[in-house]
């Protein structure tokens, strides 16, 4: 059975079909031409298309959708299917889970919640005025350069202001020196002649 779900075995049957129909196509034509060989050619070609047809009959038709594969014991009677009970009676009748739903149910709709609040945000977003950005960042940057050239200008009063610390620095030892210098003057003044 699992040659007949083969890939091999649908591209085979494709073929066999195709040829059967090329066949009763040409014999088709050589009938109404009137051409040699236009019986056998449509004897051919119906012979072909009746075993293809009574074969098709015989390995069932396959099913279009795979939700066994999903699901598995789907296609089984009286199985489980993630929740539910499949009877094996002629109806529809579903054993259903409904605690199980519920919390599925109460999953999704917090989700829904969810999405709902970013979809406001994305609103919210929408809805902002950008058109004063770009002239609100040429001031900043402005601001910023303006800012910079301050804070150099401060280094600059820095160093200004060591160079003049260390020049009243030297001026005080050198008005110390002339303090003693003017205090020996005024000693020797006062004192002439050595009294």
């Amino acid at each position: 059975m699992s040659f007949l779900k083969s890939k091999g075995f649908k591209y085979l049957k494709n073929l066999l079909i195709g040829i059967g129909a090329a066949c009763i196509m040409v014999g088709a034509l050589f009938k109404i031409e009137s051409l040699p060989f236009a019986s056998e050619f449509l004897t051919v070609g119906l012979l072909t298309e009746a075993f293809i047809f009574l074969f098709l009959g015989l390995i069932g038709p396959e099913p279009d959708y795979y939700w066994e594969k999903l699901y598995p014991g789907l296609d089984k009677h009286g199985g489980t299917v993630d929740g539910f009970e499949l009877s094996s009676g002629g109806g529809a009748n579903l054993d259903i889970n409904t605690g199980k739903m519920e919390g599925q149910l109460d999953g999704m709709l917090g989700e829904l919640r969810t999405m709902s609040g970013s979809l406001s945000s994305l609103k919210a977003l929408q809805e902002v005025d950008f058109s004063g950005t770009k002239d609100q960042i040429n001031k900043m940057g402005n601001f910023y350069q303006n800012l910079n050239e301050a804070m150099a200008n401060i280094n600059d009063s820095i160093e200004d202001t060591k160079v003049y610390k260390e020049q009243l620095g030297a001026l005080n030892k050198n008005l110390g020196s002339l303090n003693s210098v003017y205090g020996n003057i005024l000693s020797t003044m006062s004192n002439p002649l050595g009294k």
